[in-house]
């Protein structure tokens, strides 16, 4: 069994090949070429943290079983952790037998970035080039280098509710950072939330016509990071609809709130970029990216890793 350390990970994992390799997977699981149930969340009442369990199955000419277990600490980051932790293995789909078990931090953090790379590139207009990054965590910096791979980013502004973050990460990676998210929002042609915060962190009146929005930060029914009035205002994208119909709060507090009518439509992304439905339909659209983060693309982020372990010869083989 080929073990792989977050370092390795890192190393091997790089944002070109994880985003081809992620609109594949959202292509597969659109066509319905993938087993994968919601995942299992265990929440402690008296605790922050949470573990969740992420199976998938692919089958095809080379099955393949993954399961990612990710425990969440959100204060984490005020020690200087992802609060993302966890492993990501892969079990050949004829044997059972384990075949690699990879640290998940690095691939939950950049298979995340690029599938919000995926529907910039599918959904945001073309003359894009002003993008808001808002939150200054680690899976910001991930959405920079992202961003700037499918985007011609002539300004990237970046805010937090720490100003002092915002401005550390704007040095870091050559942005500006913004006296506030309202600031940094205003005439943004993409919009990029990556936020902790249960509460709406942008305002529907602050959103400039033809804008895409990715929302990233809220995974729970309870939480989210985009007013009502957006949400009813956008046509709503994300990477799967069961999903997004048990776990998303920016679309289940709206949804309970009346806001949203029966007949609202939720397009899956991978149904975009297979060609079986469509995308942008006007530059005056508004289009909001939903990402879930799903078990297909932790999948193909650990076998486009052990791929390049392989060729390079990464990693440590363990008899297991």
């Amino acid at each position: 069994m080929l073990v792989l350390n977050a370092a390795e990970v890192r190393q091997l994992l790089d944002l070109p090949g994880c985003i081809e390799a992620v609109e594949a997977a959202l292509v597969a699981a659109a066509r319905g070429e993938v087993l994968m149930p919601l995942r299992m969340m265990v929440r402690p009442g008296d605790r922050s943290s949470v573990l969740g369990l992420m199976p998938v199955h692919r089958a095809g000419a080379t099955p393949v079983y993954a399961l990612k277990s990710v425990a969440v600490f959100p204060a984490n980051a005020a020690h200087g952790l992802d609060p993302h932790q966890g492993t990501v293995t892969l079990f050949d789909g004829v044997s059972g037998v384990p075949v690699a078990v990879m640290n998940a931090e690095p691939i939950t953090a950049i298979r995340t970035a690029a599938a919000t790379a995926v529907a910039t590139r599918a959904l945001a207009r073309p003359e894009s080039r002003v993008v808001a990054v808002i939150g200054a965590g680690h899976q910001a910096r991930a959405h920079v280098a992202a961003l700037r791979a499918v985007c011609d980013v002539d300004t990237l502004r970046v805010a937090s509710r720490t100003p002092a973050s915002a401005q550390a990460l704007a040095d870091e990676v050559d942005a500006v950072a913004s006296p506030s998210i309202e600031a940094a929002v205003e005439g943004a042609d993409i919009v990029v939330t990556v936020t902790s915060s249960a509460t709406p962190v942008v305002s529907r009146d602050w959103l400039a016509p033809g804008v895409h929005v990715n929302a990233v930060g809220a995974c729970f029914p309870e939480t989210r990071e985009l007013d009502s009035p957006t949400i009813a205002a956008a046509r709503l994208f994300t990477d799967r609809l069961e999903s997004l119909r048990s776990e998303a709060g920016d679309f289940l507090i709206p949804q309970a709130e009346g806001v949203l009518g029966p007949d609202y439509p939720v397009v899956e992304l991978g149904s975009v970029l297979a060609g079986l439905a469509a995308g942008r339909q006007s530059p005056e659209e508004l289009t909001v990216f939903k990402s879930l983060g799903i078990a297909v693309e932790d999948l193909a982020a650990a076998e486009y890793v052990v791929a390049r372990a392989r060729e390079t010869g990464a990693g440590t083989e363990v008899t297991f």
